[in-house]
């Protein structure tokens, strides 16, 4: 199962809502077939830029269908079902594997802060109750325990449709020891777009991207860049990226992505609480950066 057909570029899809903060299914198909048209290999669904906090396990489901039905066969659909209880990520994952979704995403399990034999079982524990490939995501940022190269390696090792880990860490020794030590077909994909980059001059296969909601095609073309070994012509498309990369995270994501795509012709809608809108003068500024990068 290592075989890894996800693709380089899988956007971090925003969850579109209806000015009542319902899922605004019918955009997110839309959405989804844009991500797709613009250069990006699969869909993530449900991820933190998804605001999976806020979304009900029915509504989850019913966003996870929507997408399925419009991409159909023509890009994968992955899913995060990772929760901060061990039975709970269990038992849904068992329930959207009767759906065609073609893999699952896991997060570190938060706020429960389990030491790393803990992080072991619980992925442990996803991995043996289901036959689709499964990413790893480690976010010490938004779950407080970062989870370790030999915590990593050992869940590659041991099951094999454990296929990958988006790396959120910002610790580029750690993510540099699991590219060299991984057994071969596990693949590093990077969770901070503005350490693509980095994390795929070192041998990381791709990135799970926030900025490519909002310009797939710009982030499609450092990611090839990148896998043909052009680091030079990467370095500076990467350059003239970064301020979007570091501009959409100046406050809580997705907060500024969302008003990204509205500035941008994609009206998403607002936040679920506790996330608020983006202030005006966040606005204003974000508006500069779209520009100077040429998204606008």
């Amino acid at each position: 199962m290592r075989n890894n057909g996800f693709g380089r570029l899988i956007p971090a899809m925003i969850t579109p809502f209806k000015p009542d903060l319902s899922i605004d299914l019918d955009k997110a198909q839309q959405l989804a077939l844009s991500l797709l048209d613009g250069g990006c290999d699969s869909v993530m669904l449900n991820g933190t830029t998804g605001e999976s906090p806020t979304l009900s396990r029915p509504e989850r489901k019913s966003l996870f269908a929507a997408v399925i039905e419009a991409v159909g066969k023509r890009a994968p659909i992955i899913a995060n079902v990772g929760d901060n209880c061990t039975q709970d990520s269990v038992d849904f994952a068992k329930d959207v594997s009767k759906l065609d979704v073609d893999g699952f995403m896991v997060v570190i399990p938060y706020y429960n802060k389990p030491p790393q034999e803990g992080l072991y079982r619980h992925f442990a524990s996803v991995a043996s109750a289901v036959d689709k490939p499964i990413i790893l995501y480690n976010i010490p940022g938004r779950c407080v325990i970062n989870m370790t190269a030999q915590t990593t390696l050992r869940l590659a090792n041991d099951f094999e449709n454990i296929i990958a880990i988006k790396e959120a860490s910002g610790k580029l020794d750690q993510i540099q020891t699991i590219i060299q030590q991984a057994p071969q077909g596990f693949c590093v994909y990077s969770g901070d777009d503005s350490l693509t980059f980095d994390i795929m001059s070192l041998g990381g296969y791709g990135v799970i991207s926030t900025a490519a909601n909002v310009c797939p095609g710009k982030v499609k073309q450092l990611v090839d860049l990148c896998a043909a070994g052009s680091f030079d012509e990467a370095a500076s498309v990467n350059d003239k990226l970064m301020p979007l990369f570091e501009g959409l995270f100046k406050t809580t994501n997705p907060i500024l992505v969302k008003e990204a795509l509205r500035l941008c012709g994609f009206d998403a809608g607002g936040l679920r609480l506790p996330l608020v809108e983006a202030t005006e003068e966040q606005s204003d500024d974000l508006l500069a950066v779209l520009k100077e990068v040429g998204v606008l």
